[in-house]
Parts: C-alpha cells; sequence; structure tokens
C-alpha cells in the first residue's frame, strides 16, 4: 500500500512524524470511519468521523495519534461483547501474518447503541518493506444486517430457503435451508451426490431424473419431495425453481425450498377423512344431500347417487330424483322438493324407490335448513337405505310369531318379565296349570302360587339375580290348579342388547316332581346300602368322577382311624404307603382316561400306624349315556395271603437254589475223581468273571463245561454265545465275531451285529480258539485289555461287558513257540486252565455214560430197553475211544437204532477197526495202557501232597523218583499239578 498526501507527495519519503501526520490528515478527509494502529496492534488513531462516533473528547489520544501504550486488543471494549471472539481471532491472525483482513462488528456509538460495520485493513509499509502500520476503514452495514436478519427471520418463519444451483452443485444455500435439512448453517452448500444422499431412498430416483431434466430443459419447475435429515426424521420439501438467463447464456437456477411437512400431513389426513367418510357412507348405506335455496341446484355425495341407481358423477334433478321414486311416494317427494326450495327447516320421513329391476328400496330422510359462511341457505341433510333394516324387522316379526308357536308348543311354564322382574308374557301352559289369569299371575309373590315353606327362598333367589344380573335356577313347588303341589326347576336367563344391558328376563319352569320322588326314593334305597355296606367286613369308598370324596363304610373308618368327616375333607387320609402311592395313583389316572376297571394290590395305613396289604378293585358306574357317575373301591385284606405267598416264594428260592445246585453239571456224567476235580474248579471260577481257558481232546465236553460254568455265574440269566472259530472261514472270523459296517466288503449290504455285541452282559465261549488267524488274535487281544472293539469296516468303538471263555484241543504252548499263537493272547486266555479229562481216563464213569445215552436215545425212539449184557460192557471199558465221549454217544445212539430187543448190545464189528488196531500193534496198546497207568499214580500223588513235587513231602519223594524225572514226566503227559494245590 502506497498512500499519497494531499499535494500528491508520497508518504513514504516523508520523516516518521510527518508522514503519519499526512496520513492523519488524509484520513480525515475520507466520508467514512478509518484509523490506523501500530505493528503492535494498538489503536493510535481515529479521524474525526470516527471519534464522533464513538463520542470521543476533542483532545483524545486517539483523536490527536498519540501512543498510549495499552495492549492491542484493549480497543475490543469498544465492540459488542458478542463479537470480541472472532475480532480477536482475525486480529491476532494479520499481527501474525502482516496480512490484510477483513472482519464484521458492532460497534458502541456515543449513545451506548450498536451498530453493524464492515471493517476492512490494510499493512502501511516503508519503501524497504519495513511494516509502519494498519489502515483500517469502517463501513456502516446496519441496513444491509437489518435486511439480511429480516429475510433469514421470515424463511424461518414461513420455514422458506432461498437457494442458487448449478450444474456441478449448489452455489448458496441460506441458513434456513440448512435448518430445514438439519445441517450445520456454516457448512458449505451440498454437490448433487451429496444432495441426492438427503433425498428419501424412494424418491431418490425421482429427484435424480428430475435434476437432469430441468438442466436439460432450462425450465422452471415445482416439485415436493422428501428429505432424511441426520436424526432420521423425515420432512417433505417443496422445491420451486427458475433459470437465470443472462442474455442468451443459462447461469443456472435460482429458487425457494420450503418445509411442507405439515402441510403434507394435513393433505394426507385430509384425504384420509375423506376416504374414511365415503367408506362409512358406503358401509352404512348412508349418503349426503342438499338443495342450495337461492339457486334451487341439489347436491349430494356418491353414496346417495348409488342409493339412487345413478353414476357417482351424474348431476341430480327434481326430474332424476322423481324417476326413481315409487308411484304411491312421488307426491310425497314433489311436496317435500317444494318446500326446500322455499328452505323449509326441517324433514324426517321414510319413501320408497322403485329401482329398473322392480326391487324396492326403502329410504330414510332427515335434513335441516342452514347457512353458509356466505350467508346462503341450504338445505343439507342424510338419507339412509334402510332396506335391510325393513327386511330384517319383517322378518323379525314373523320370527317372533314362530317364536311364539315354539313357547305355546314347550313341556314347560315359559315366563317372561321386564328388566326390574314385573310379569311380561306367560305362555297358554303357564295359565292352564295355575288355572288363573295373566293379572291373577302378576302378583305371585304375594299369593299362594309358590309353595309357602319355598316362596321366601324363590323371592331370595329372583332378587339377588335382578340385582347382580346373572342366571338363576332353583327348584321350589308350585299349586296347580287342583290345588296340589308340584315341584319344577325354574331355570332364569338374562336377555342383552348389543351393549350388554339386560333388557328382559326369560324363565322356564320345569315339571321334575316325578324325578324328585325318584332321587327320594333313590335316597333311601342308598341310605339302607349305606347300611349294609357297613355292615361288610370289607374296606368300601365310593368316589365321584372327577374323585371327590362321597362314602366309605364303618369298617374303612375303624380301619383307618378316621371319623367321616375328617375322611369327606381329606383330614389325616393320606392311608397309601409311600413305595405304592405313585403307581396306584398312575393306575388311577390311566383309568380314568379309559374309563376302564383296575385292580392293585396295595398296602394301607392302619390307625395303629402300621401296614397291612389290601388287594383294591377300582369299579366305575356308568349312566345310560357312558358317562361315568361314581368309582366304586372295593378293598380285600390279603395280609395273610401275602405272608404265605412270601413264605412259597422264599421256599421256592431255596428249592431253586438246591435244584440248582444239584443240576448245574446235570449233562456232566460221571464219579469219577477226574471228573470230580474238574468240577470243584468250575464251581470255584464260575462266579468270578475271570477269563477261563479249556483244553482236552476233541469229544471230551468242553462246551459243556463251558455252559456249566456260565450256569453258575451271575450271567446266567443273559445271552450264552457260542462260536466254533474252526468252522467259519478266515477270512469272515473277523465279522463273525466283532459284526461289519455296511460296504466293508464286497457283499456287506447292510451293518451286521457281531457275536460279542449279542453276548453283551453273559458270556461268549470261543471253541477251537487257537484256529484263529493273526489278524483276529490281535483284535481279540485288545477286547480281552480294553474291553472294546471295532466293527469291520467301522471307526467307533464299542465298549463290552462280555466273559470269554476259550477252549482248544491244541497244544497252545508249542503253538506259540512256533509262532503260530500269539503269546500275550495266550497268557490273558490263560487266566484260569482247565483241562479236561479224556474218557480213557474215566473208565469209571463209562457205565453211567452208557446208562445215560441209553436212556435219553431209547425215549427219544419209543423203544424200551431195560438192560445190557455184561459182555458188551466190558467191551465198552476196553475200548480206549480215541473220539471220547462224542464216540462213546455215537455208538449207542447207532445200537439203539438197531435194537430189537430189550437187551442192549452193541456190534463188536463197530469197535473191531480200533481192536484190531490194538491187536495188530500191541506195543502200542501197551504202552498206552502203562502211560495211563503211569498217569493216574503221579496225580494221585500230586493229590496226597496237594500239588508239591519236591521237599520230603512232595510227589517225588513219594514215587521214589528224581525231581527233574517227574517235571518231564509230567510235562509228558500234560497234568496241571497247579489243579492240586489248596484254593483259599
Amino acid at each position: 500500500m502506497k498512500p499519497t498526501g494531499g499535494d500528491g507527495l508520497n508518504i513514504q519519503d516523508l520523516s516518521g512524524q510527518q508522514s503519519f501526520a499526512v496520513l492523519r490528515n488524509t484520513l480525515n478527509t475520507i466520508p467514512a470511519y478509518t484509523w490506523y494502529s501500530l505493528p503492535s496492534g494498538t489503536l493510535t488513531f481515529v479521524n474525526e468521523g470516527y471519534g464522533d462516533y464513538l463520542g470521543l473528547p476533542k483532545d483524545h489520544p486517539l483523536r490527536l495519534g498519540l501512543e498510549t501504550g495499552v495492549v492491542w486488543d484493549t480497543h475490543l471494549e469498544l465492540l459488542h461483547p458478542d463479537d470480541h471472539e472472532e475480532s480477536r481471532r482475525v486480529g491476532e491472525t494479520m499481527l501474525r501474518t502482516g496480512s490484510a483482513g477483513q472482519a464484521t462488528f458492532r460497534v458502541r456509538n456515543a449513545q451506548g447503541g450498536y451498530r453493524w460495520f464492515l471493517c476492512r485493513v490494510e499493512p502501511f509499509r516503508a519503501s524497504d518493506g519495513t511494516l509502519l502500520c494498519f489502515i483500517g476503514i469502517n463501513l456502516d452495514i446496519e441496513e444491509r444486517k437489518q435486511a439480511e436478519f429480516y429475510l433469514s427471520e421470515g424463511q424461518r418463519l414461513a420455514h422458506m430457503g432461498s437457494w442458487a444451483f448449478k450444474a456441478a452443485g449448489f452455489d448458496y444455500w441460506s441458513s434456513e435451508l440448512f435448518q430445514i435439512h438439519g445441517l450445520d448453517p456454516s457448512g458449505k452448500p451440498p454437490t448433487v451426490e451429496e444432495y441426492l444422499a438427503l433425498v428419501h431412498p424412494e424418491d431418490r430416483e425421482f429427484m435424480k431424473q428430475a435434476i437432469e431434466n430441468i438442466l436439460a430443459d432450462h425450465r422452471e419447475f415445482d416439485f415436493t419431495k422428501r428429505i432424511v435429515r441426520p436424526d432420521g426424521k423425515i420432512r417433505a420439501v417443496r422445491c420451486v425453481g427458475v433459470p437465470v438467463i443472462h442474455g442468451e447464456t443459462f447461469q443456472g437456477f435460482v429458487g425457494t425450498g420450503m418445509d411442507v411437512t405439515e402441510q403434507e400431513e394435513l393433505a394426507q389426513d385430509l384425504r384420509r377423512s375423506k376416504a374414511h367418510l365415503t367408506n362409512a357412507q358406503t358401509l352404512s348405506h348412508t349418503g349426503s344431500v342438499g338443495m342450495e335455496v337461492r339457486t334451487k341446484r341439489i347436491f349430494w355425495s356418491e353414496e346417495s347417487a348409488r342409493i339412487y341407481g345413478y353414476a357417482p358423477e351424474m348431476e341430480p334433478t327434481p326430474d332424476l330424483i322423481l324417476q326413481r321414486v315409487h308411484p304411491d311416494d312421488v307426491n310425497l317427494l314433489k311436496d317435500v322438493l317444494k318446500r326446500a326450495a322455499q328452505g323449509a327447516a326441517n324433514f324426517d320421513f321414510e319413501h320408497r324407490l322403485l329401482m329398473p329391476d322392480g326391487s324396492v328400496k326403502y329410504i330414510y330422510n332427515l335434513s335441516q335448513s342452514m347457512k353458509d359462511e356466505a350467508g346462503n341457505e341450504e338445505v343439507v341433510g342424510a338419507i339412509v337405505d334402510i332396506t335391510e333394516r325393513r327386511r330384517a324387522e319383517e322378518a323379525l316379526r314373523q320370527s317372533e310369531e314362530r317364536f311364539r308357536l315354539v313357547v305355546e308348543s314347550i313341556p314347560g311354564l315359559v315366563v317372561t318379565t321386564t328388566l326390574e322382574g314385573e310379569l311380561e308374557f306367560v305362555n297358554r301352559r303357564a295359565v292352564d296349570y295355575f288355572g288363573r289369569t295373566f293379572e291373577q299371575l302378576k302378583g305371585w309373590r304375594t299369593s299362594d302360587a309358590v309353595h309357602p315353606d319355598d316362596l321366601a327362598g324363590a323371592i331370595a333367589v329372583w332378587r339377588d339375580s335382578i340385582e347382580k344380573g346373572i342366571s338363576y335356577d332353583v327348584d321350589h313347588r308350585l299349586r296347580r290348579s287342583d290345588g296340589v303341589y308340584r315341584w319344577f326347576h325354574v331355570c332364569g336367563r338374562p336377555l342383552r342388547d348389543a351393549q350388554g344391558l339386560i333388557v328382559r328376563w326369560y324363565a322356564l319352569l320345569t315339571d321334575i316332581d316325578d324325578r324328585k320322588k325318584a332321587e327320594q326314593k333313590l335316597e333311601e334305597q342308598e341310605m339302607e346300602l349305606r347300611q349294609v355296606l357297613d355292615f361288610t367286613p370289607q374296606v368300601i369308598a365310593v368316589f365321584g368322577p372327577r374323585r371327590e370324596r362321597l362314602f366309605t363304610n364303618r369298617a374303612a373308618l375303624d380301619y383307618f382311624g378316621l371319623t367321616l368327616e375328617e375322611w369327606l375333607k381329606g383330614l389325616r387320609c393320606n392311608v397309601d404307603h409311600p413305595d405304592d402311592s405313585k403307581r396306584v395313583q398312575a393306575q388311577w389316572d390311566r383309568a380314568m382316561s379309559s374309563g376302564s376297571a383296575f385292580e392293585s394290590e396295595v398296602r394301607y395305613r392302619k390307625g395303629d400306624g402300621s401296614y397291612r396289604w389290601f388287594l383294591a378293585r377300582f369299579n366305575p358306574v356308568r349312566d345310560d349315556k357312558g358317562q361315568i357317575l361314581r368309582w366304586y373301591i372295593a378293598c380285600t385284606d390279603i395280609e395273610d395271603l401275602k405272608r404265605t405267598e412270601e413264605k412259597l416264594q422264599q421256599e421256592n428260592v431255596a428249592l431253586r437254589d438246591e435244584i440248582d445246585r444239584a443240576s448245574m453239571f446235570e449233562e456232566i456224567v460221571g464219579t469219577s475223581s477226574a471228573l470230580q476235580t474238574v468240577l470243584s474248579r468250575i464251581s470255584k471260577v464260575a462266579p468270578t468273571d475271570s477269563t477261563v481257558l479249556i483244553t482236552g481232546e476233541t469229544g471230551t465236553g468242553k462246551e459243556l463245561v463251558a455252559r456249566a460254568i456260565h450256569r453258575r455265574s451271575h450271567r446266567a440269566l443273559r445271552a450264552f454265545i457260542s462260536v466254533n472259530c474252526a468252522a467259519i472261514p478266515r477270512d469272515l472270523i473277523a465279522s463273525e465275531l466283532f459284526g461289519h459296517e455296511k460296504g466293508a466288503f464286497t457283499g456287506a449290504m447292510q451293518r451286521r451285529i457281531g457275536r460279542f455285541e449279542l453276548a453283551e452282559g453273559g458270556t461268549i465261549f470261543l471253541d477251537e480258539v487257537g484256529e484263529l488267524s493273526a489278524d483276529t488274535q490281535v483284535a481279540l487281544l485288545r477286547v480281552l485289555q480294553e474291553r472294546e472293539f471295532e466293527r469291520v469296516g467301522g471307526r467307533e468303538a464299542i465298549h463290552v461287558d462280555v466273559r470269554v471263555i476259550a477252549a482248544t484241543n491244541r497244544d497252545l504252548k508249542a503253538a506259540v513257540a512256533g509262532g503260530a499263537f500269539r503269546q500275550d493272547l495266550y497268557y490273558r486266555l490263560n487266566v484260569f486252565p482247565l483241562e479236561v479229562p479224556p474218557l480213557r481216563d474215566r473208565r469209571k464213569d463209562i457205565p453211567l455214560l452208557v446208562e445215560y445215552f441209553l436212556d435219553r436215545y431209547a425215549r427219544k425212539a419209543g423203544k424200551s430197553i431195560r438192560s445190557f449184557d455184561k459182555k458188551t460192557l466190558q467191551l465198552l471199558q476196553s475200548y480206549p475211544w480215541p473220539g471220547n465221549i462224542r464216540e462213546l454217544q455215537n455208538v449207542i445212539e447207532r445200537s439203539v437204532i438197531v435194537c430189537e430187543t430189550e437187551i442192549f448190545s452193541v456190534d463188536e464189528s463197530w469197535l473191531s477197526q480200533q481192536t484190531s488196531d490194538q491187536k495188530s500193534g500191541g506195543k502200542l496198546y501197551l504202552s498206552q495202557k502203562v502211560a495211563a497207568t503211569e498217569k493216574e499214580v503221579i496225580e494221585e500223588a500230586l493229590r496226597e501232597s496237594q500239588g508239591r513235587v519236591f521237599g520230603p513231602s512232595g510227589a517225588a519223594a513219594k514215587l521214589g523218583i528224581a525231581r527233574s524225572t517227574l517235571d518231564s514226566k509230567i510235562r509228558s503227559l500234560n497234568i496241571d499239578r497247579y489243579s492240586f494245590k489248596p484254593r483259599s
């Protein structure tokens, strides 16, 4: 900035004091409020006009340009308090940057008032750029501010804002427009995208298309759309805009936006009210109609036109109306129209319409005279289509006639009374029964129509019902015309209107005299029955259909120690034994649902606290419709019978135990010491769950031993599953034992349960266990160790509780040594070894076995064989029986089949092959005899020494042989020396 003096001299060329003097003179000549401040911002000078405005004295330092040494913002005291902060911000910015600035604020004048000023400030610098001062000019904008205020206030009051718009967006939004949209007025006008984001989603596409159209057509527009404010509120805004064109160039649009939410809501309510009125008129068949008296113009609503059978838009005229009026009512309507045209006051009448299809409508008219706002007289009213009401009235009249006929045919006395209880109607039967007129019956409360003993009660019930508005049922006696009183049941019911208010009472009096006499007779019979039941020694009780207590006899009261009143009230009646209560309750619940009788054994507590057993029989008693009326319960004391049953049961259990002990080995026949040793070991191992390994030659009865162990175990009531491992192909043995899943292998069409699962809780017998493959041995070992397995093709571990008993005729120790049998599996199976002796070691048992098999097969063949010769017995005892008991069984069965006498014999030729072998190989037979004899001697020595081999009392010392020799013979003869040791 380069100010100059009045003579054109450059102020910057003067000295400091001269330049400021020239500057003051210059500012005083400017017809505006001017001033300057030091570079520090301190106000130093105001021109004369500004000093006069502020009311400063003539010698005030600010008029003279004298430095006062105050801080720069001291002059803010001259401004309005609300403008201090903004003015300080602008001043600090100029001082910090040394740049020009601008601000608007209010300055206090000499009278204390405030006016708005626009202040513009420029820095004044020396030629070398040094800041000398700030020069400012204050322009009075009070009138402009007032205009802006009035405009803004007008927009606020009218909820209307102004805007300017171009293709890129809005150039200007007034403060009120920001307020309408719920935005901060200090913000910038929105772009097109920002503006569309404010529009309601349902109106957004419409607005987008409207903006495109107005920018393309440059035409004025007027539309209303909805916006969504940031607070979620929805407002309706009407936008009116006109194009701005300079010359022929389109500049944009200017216009207003008005919040018309309330107007839109009112318009919507008005439309809704009009629709409701139209619907109401349609539903109620009510139309509006009127006539302007001065012009004689008739107007009506759409429903009125429909009632008359015309199109809604058709203009009504007197002739048009009279065309539809019934001929008998035309004169009436003409008179009404004439009087209406003369301004007659009110009309209230009915008439008929004759429709083109020949049907007749009934119309009710109601109108009155009134004046509109302009003072014009009108006759307005309503017409109601009452055709349905007229039809209903006619139907009601006919219905009442039919009702009267029905009432007269009812086999009872029918009475109706008013709301207050005054007699209104009685049917013909009532008049005939009482033999009195209707007028005479009105005084029934003071006459002898009701039996004197029943009158007070009848009146009390009747009054209570009248006061409370409730139905009533009462029995009392009424006097017949011949003076006889009979019992009647009176059933009174109120009739209510649509609002629920009682309008009259109906009563039906039914003759129940015969029923009353029957009930009296029934009560007498019931009393007699109760006396009979009291003499009955059984405990008897009678309950209602919902278990309500009705009666119990004297025997029951004496047993329970109760009075009849206590029993009826259920006091101290918890007499069921705790263990029986829920069971009997459940049985009774089921019986009540099915309506069937049942009986149950239950213990009831006696009066002294003890319990006795009773057989309780529950029987329903039904009426002729099958509905249960009573439950009769008869309880018979069976305590002594129960005691007898318990004693018999105990004796039965003892007898069964004795039979079990006697028959546990019923299929194992023999008394030899070798067999008795096996049976003794069976008795010891059976109660346990230990795994048993049964060894012995084929045909010795290993499965019988396994079954005997099972029968004597606690698993006897569960399954015994027998599996012959040698009879099942190696590829299928795993599936047989453990089962398989569907699709586990070719042919596995469905899941199969294995033998181990079938034996759950019981015993599985694995015969010929030595024939298992290596893979199956591994799976069996897992079952024995972990009690679980997986089905073939399955992944789920299945836990089982099964006892395993295995059997073999092979030498498993040799198989283990040869690698054919797993050692760990052998030790798992050999927990309790049990060897079954061959038949050649049990020759003492052959006669018993022969007798046993002979009896079985003789009965089976239907033959009577009384004895067998000694030669046959000697032959059987001398034979070595390599097939053991199975071979003996087959020989006996074959011999029974061919036997034709009562003396049993065996064909020696059947044993000849073995006998010839013995003869031809006498050396072999002798060795067998020696081995058998040697085994018996060694076993006897072990038995006497209780299984001890060495030592002074050992078997080796008793036999006089070396210990090593005896050990060798025990192994070669397959003797289990441990079986002779005593069991603790």
